[in-house]
């Protein structure tokens, strides 16, 4: 008997030993992880890449692990932590003289206090293949003759200026021509916002090539570019625009001044040039885009321009004359095309492409017009005429999710006067929005005039083919598919909006004689599409990499332009920016987040 209560107090003794290190075992926090804020990089033999690594590590970090290759390396021994429970460490590699397209593949692994380890990254960085140039640090302002060329890099430093015009007299205190060669790179230093901006008086020779296009980028690595890494280029010339005075400062008010009375004044060339990552914030809604021009006239050329992941406007225009072909909008923030201030050029086949998730809070637009900020009567009117033009949204399928910040193919607003024939509008919450009651009064007129153009909405979207069915307002739609944000699912509308109590209420006009904006939109030879399909465009244009730009056989768009009573345009047959000829062969750079540039 009595060994039997000494073998049951034995096991009781047992039962709550295991009992408390079981307990004790539940206690124990989770294993240690990490992740690397970049997990590629290239760069020339002698360039530093950087990658943070971030670590969790709820029962303390003791050691992070580096294996160069797969096996350790002197130069880049373990890091060792004191029971830190989340920590950041920066990895920095200055690239080694190994053979051109050499991968060098860093593994990190963190182990925590209790001996156990996290999952392995890896840091895999590229030997650039490109031959070594030198970089030429560019500040100030500069005059006279400067040249440009393709053996060297040039990075922009804070605000580098060609000319020196002070004041709105319009009597620049300098000048200078800045001539650069094809194939020039072009890179803004990222902390102060490098901008190249050619003032008044000034001009800029950016003469590219389809073999060897001009490039302006962000001087980061491929894999680590992000919109807003630089500036922009700025140009500021003497023909006229509608501010006070006929002189205006450009928004952010950094000394861009532009304005006059030469409507022929000639600020240069700009042919076979990509701007790339570019736009900073200056105020809240002024910025500098990607290509801002200010007043400049029609003796300068521009053509094949491309504006691509910039964190504004991709073109903005205020006020000018100058006449613009061939340009594409590639996945920009803000507005693709954004005319203001008076511009009255002529532009002709333009693509825009939107990101599904890269809008700007104060709502994007592939076209956003206006006469001034107050929409005033305030003469020369903006009245710019398009044609063949193609303007692809962000929704490719319904499917899809989008940015709330989404608006309009193109919105017409603050009493405006454009024009747009021959064009391809699709797959915006919003088709067409003519907006303002003075607006919507010049297009009554016949000075705001839209010919020609096809409308398309996306299968089974909003029952309409745009963001919302059922009550637009309230968000009752029949499918589910409602846009959150109100007004959506308007396809072409025209009139005044408010906004109250978190709702939008909409008040639609008469326009041109019709009972509402469809009916005069079709009235005027445009056609509306249930669905892009119906275009006969490649699904292509809504994805990362070069798009099918053609349109396909016996697509509309490959007939039924009109320039009837247009002057200054090529005559051409399809509508939309392309027709047998895809004019962005060999210079267009679909990816550059993976291009390789140095």
């Amino acid at each position: 008997m009595n060994m039997l209560k000494k073998l049951t107090s034995v096991a009781l003794v047992g039962l709550t030993l295991l009992t408390l290190s079981c307990a004790k075992e539940e206690s124990i926090g989770p294993a240690p992880t990490l992740a690397l804020s970049a997990a590629t990089a290239s760069g020339l033999a002698g360039s530093t890449v950087t990658t943070n690594v971030t670590i969790t590590a709820p029962e303390g970090a003791k050691t992070l692990t580096i294996l160069r290759n797969g096996s350790p390396s002197p130069a880049f021994p373990a890091v060792n932590f004191n029971g830190e429970t989340s920590a950041t460490y920066q990895f920095r590699y200055t690239i080694e003289a190994l053979p051109p397209n050499t991968v060098v593949n860093f593994t990190f692994q963190v182990t925590d206090r209790r001996d156990r380890t996290s999952n392995i990254s890896t840091f895999a960085v590229t030997v650039s293949a490109l031959p070594a140039k030198e970089i030429v640090e560019v500040r100030g302002n500069l005059s006279g003759n400067i040249t440009w060329t393709k053996d060297k890099i040039y990075r922009l430093n804070g605000f580098v200026r060609v000319g020196t015009d002070n004041s709105p007299t319009g009597q620049p205190t300098a000048t200078g021509v800045l001539t650069i060669e094809p194939g020039t790179l072009i890179i803004g230093d990222r902390e102060t916002k490098g901008t190249l901006i050619i003032h008044r008086g000034s001009r800029i020779i950016a003469n590219g090539t389809a073999a060897e296009p001009i490039v302006m980028t962000s001087e980061r690595p491929a894999g680590q570019r992000e919109p807003g890494d630089w500036g922009g280029l700025v140009i500021c010339g003497f023909a006229r625009n509608n501010n006070p005075g006929g002189v205006g400062e450009l928004e952010g008010q950094y000394g861009a001044f532009h304005g006059g009375t030469n409507d022929d004044d000639n600020s240069g060339v700009l042919r076979f040039v990509r701007i790339e990552y570019a736009g900073i914030p200056i105020n809240p809604n002024q910025e500098v885009n990607s290509l801002t021009l200010g007043s400049v006239g029609r003796g300068t050329v521009i053509e094949n321009v491309m504006c691509s992941f910039g964190l504004d406007d991709a073109f903005e225009w205020f006020g000018g004359t100058v006449n613009v072909k061939n340009i594409i909008a590639y996945r920009g923030l803000d507005d693709d095309i954004d005319v203001d201030n008076g511009y009255s050029g002529r532009v002709q086949f333009a693509l825009s492409i939107r990101a599904a998730t890269l809008a700007d809070q104060s709502g994007s637009n592939g076209f956003e017009v206006d006469n001034d900020g107050a929409g005033s009567n305030a003469t020369p009117f903006t009245s710019a005429i398009f044609s063949n033009v193609t303007v692809i949204g962000p929704k490719k399928d319904r499917e899809t999710p989008i940015s709330l910040q989404f608006q309009s193919a193109a919105q017409l607003r603050r009493n405006c006067k454009i024009q747009i024939h021959n064009s391809f509008f699709t797959a915006y919450p919003n088709g067409i929005f003519i907006d303002g009651a003075n607006t919507v009064a010049n297009a009554t007129a016949n000075e705001l005039v839209l010919r020609n153009n096809i409308l398309a909405g996306v299968e089974n979207w909003g029952g309409n083919g745009f963001g919302s069915a059922g009550n637009i307002f309230t968000g009752a739609p029949a499918n589910g598919a409602n846009h959150p944000n109100a007004p959506r699912g308007l396809r072409v509308v025209a009139g005044t909006a408010t906004f109250a109590n978190g709702v939008y209420s909409f008040n639609q006009l008469p326009i041109g004689g019709r009972n509402n904006a469809e009916e005069w939109f079709t009235a005027n030879g445009n056609t509306i599409l249930p669905k892009w399909q119906d275009a006969g465009i490649s699904a292509t244009l809504f994805d990362v990499g070069a798009p099918t730009v053609i349109p396909n056989a016996g697509s509309p768009l490959l007939s039924g332009a009109s320039f009837q009573g247009l002057t200054g345009f090529e005559n051409v047959t399809f509508r939309g920016a392309f027709g047998a000829t895809d004019w962005t062969r060999g210079w267009a750079e679909w990816n550059p987040q993976l291009k390789e540039y140095r």
